[in-house]
């Protein structure tokens, strides 16, 4: 088929690599204009970006599609389907109606719950138990149109953002050859989403990242996770930020926040139980395991972070 690929982040690059090794014509890719990034803000494509040119496809950086000539250019490729996977950019009802079988989105979980941005952190600080990868049939609202193809992918107890992260992407680039395979058969069927149990997963803000000591271990726990490798849950101690970015549920108790023990492991009391905090990362140095993060930064019993 010919089509548009339209997304952003390693997450997506996955996808447009088994699109291509299925034969299917790339007329443009889309993605996120380079943003400063580093010590030296210098102007960093996007992974897809990258991946993109290094194949020789063609790629497109438009800062919305709100200009009448962007909207032109896109319907200009005579498109059969674009396919979206974590694009970040909205999509007028004019572009999704450009291509002659619309705008398909590949979204990491199982839909209505958490529509939006985060989906992947989101399901593990809530505690879910199963997620997934959906094809749907994009419409003008948030992640509301039918559900064409779904796979389902368990959260594991010990699961991290970036972990659930690399399962998901393994199984999104598979799905996605797969409902353009079905399509070109006119085998896809579609699926409304229900109007009941609709979330949101709203995008995560650094003030949120910050732990909160008072929750039970299992939240702090699951906050943890959520949160690593990025953007990191952090809490202050001695005027430094610090990253907690790996952590087990552990007996114990105190003064939510108290350092239960710190020599070869560091448990941090809770508002019920403790949590063990295995990996921690100072601000601009590498994460480490907590024996060695201790030995450069001490922490005393009954300190409270």
């Amino acid at each position: 088929m010919r089509l548009a690929f339209m997304g952003t982040p390693e997450f997506s690059v996955k996808v447009l690599a088994e699109l291509i090794a299925a034969g299917h014509d790339i007329a443009a890719v889309y993605t996120r204009a380079p943003q400063p990034s580093g010590r030296g803000h210098k102007l960093t494509p996007s992974p897809v970006h990258k991946f993109a040119g290094a194949c020789g496809l063609e790629v497109r950086t438009p800062k919305n599609f709100k200009d009448e000539e962007e909207r032109a250019a896109f319907a200009a490729l005579d498109l059969d389907v674009a396919v979206v996977v974590a694009y970040g950019l909205i999509l007028p009802q004019a572009v999704l109606d450009a291509p002659r079988h619309g705008c398909l989105n590949l979204h990491a979980s199982l839909l209505p719950r958490w529509r939006g941005a985060a989906p992947i952190q989101r399901a593990i600080m809530a505690g879910d138990q199963v997620t997934g990868v959906q094809v749907m049939r994009m419409e003008a609202g948030l992640d509301t149109g039918p559900v064409l193809l779904s796979e389902t992918v368990e959260i594991a107890a010990e699961d991290t953002a970036g972990s659930l992260h690399h399962k998901l992407a393994a199984v999104a680039a598979q799905l996605g050859p797969r409902a353009l395979a079905a399509l070109t058969r006119e085998a896809l069927m579609e699926t409304p989403q229900s109007e009941e149990g609709v979330t949101y997963a709203n995008k995560i803000s650094s003030t949120e990242a910050r732990i909160d000591w008072t929750n039970s271990a299992e939240d702090v726990d699951r906050h943890i996770r959520g949160l690593s490798p990025f953007p990191g849950a952090w809490f202050e101690t001695d005027g430094a930020r610090v990253k907690a970015l790996f952590s087990k549920v552990s007996d114990g108790g105190g003064p939510p926040g108290a350092v239960v023990e710190a020599g070869d492991k560091l448990l941090i009391a809770c508002g019920a139980g403790a949590v063990e905090l295995v990996t921690l990362q100072r601000a601009g140095k590498k994460p480490q395991q907590a024996e060695g993060f201790l030995r450069g930064f001490p922490l005393k019993i009954g300190q409270t972070l």
